[in-house]
């Protein structure tokens, strides 16, 4: 029996369902929201600006042009637009904060040192390369600033279309210094959802995605980064992806929730990753699979139906 639906965006309104549920009902609580750490400075802020500036200056200079695109061991793409943003980075973050920690996908992982070891930057210089080789605008740099484990600032910067999104928490999420705010949509029936792939979800994961898939209004494909950044402006409702890693995701959580915005991994936990020095096995601990929605009624709603390994 499907419900009658009077569309107005998500908006809309919808006769309630009347029926048994299919699957049964489990409890979440909303997560809690982090303070921004009392000894967190605006210099940090003008360094992720900078840092973004430095990638874009070379990811520009390599769009739309012949690079060669190698393949990593997990068979993922890289070019060296990759590289080169990434080590413009981290000679910046290291000439400013050396005893800060630094974790990149491209050149791994440095430890802080000192009073300033709970912080670490996690940089991904380009997330989305293949959307990069191949021409398409919808790839971004990502930067955050994480306090033990837990993301307190995030930009998504697209080099090409000259966006900036900018996350800090406890502070409204701005586009280019106009505020955001996620859009209101409580009814999963009414909500655009968008995943990089369907082909990042597999087993238990893909079988929990396709229920979730089948019940939203639109389910659309191949932003990237990109489509947090269009969830934070509300022109989206959920991103729900799996098979990522810290760098793929700690800046969109301060660009998320300071737009109004819950993101978590599938279970409603916060996005926390915080290795150990030594650590030889740095997978351990680090969560996958998210949930990114504009408003936290479709995000608890969302955590429902995906029902994941309670």
């Amino acid at each position: 029996m499907r419900t009658n639906l009077q569309f107005r965006g998500c908006r809309a309104t919808a006769v309630p369902f009347v029926g048994r549920l299919q699957r049964p009902q489990v409890s979440f609580r909303q997560v809690a929201r982090m303070a921004l750490p009392s000894d967190f400075k605006d210099s940090y802020v003008h360094l992720a600006h900078q840092l973004a500036d430095a990638a874009a200056q070379i990811t520009r200079k390599y769009f739309r042009t012949l690079v060669d695109v190698e393949s990593k061991g997990d068979t993922s793409p890289v070019t060296i637009a990759d590289r080169q943003a990434e080590i413009s980075m981290r000679e910046k973050i290291e000439q400013t904060f050396p005893d800060h920690g630094i974790f990149g996908e491209e050149h791994g992982l440095k430890f802080g040192s000192g009073a300033a070891s709970k912080y670490m930057w996690v940089l991904d210089p380009i997330d989305g390369t293949k959307s990069f080789i191949t021409g398409k605008p919808l790839f971004g740099t990502l930067i955050s600033l994480v306090y033990e484990g837990s993301p307190v600032l995030g930009i998504i910067d697209q080099p090409i279309t000259k966006e900036r999104w900018v996350g800090v928490v406890g502070q409204p999420t701005t586009l280019n210094g106009q505020t955001l705010r996620t859009r209101p949509c409580i009814d999963v029936k009414l909500a655009y959802l968008y995943a990089t792939t369907p082909h990042m979800f597999s087993g238990d994961n893909e079988a929990a995605f396709n229920r979730l898939r089948d019940q939203v209004r639109i389910p659309m494909y191949g932003c990237d980064c990109y489509a947090y950044g269009l969830l934070a402006a509300g022109h989206c409702d959920l991103v729900v992806e799996a098979d990522l890693k810290p760098y793929d995701y700690m800046a969109l959580v301060p660009v998320v929730q300071g737009a109004g915005g819950v993101m978590t991994d599938w279970s409603g936990r916060p996005l926390v990753w915080q290795p150990s020095p030594g650590a030889t096995d740095l997978k351990s601990g680090w969560p996958g699979e998210v949930c990114a929605a504009g408003d936290p009624a479709l995000h608890l709603q969302a955590l429902k139906i995906l029902d994941w390994q309670h």
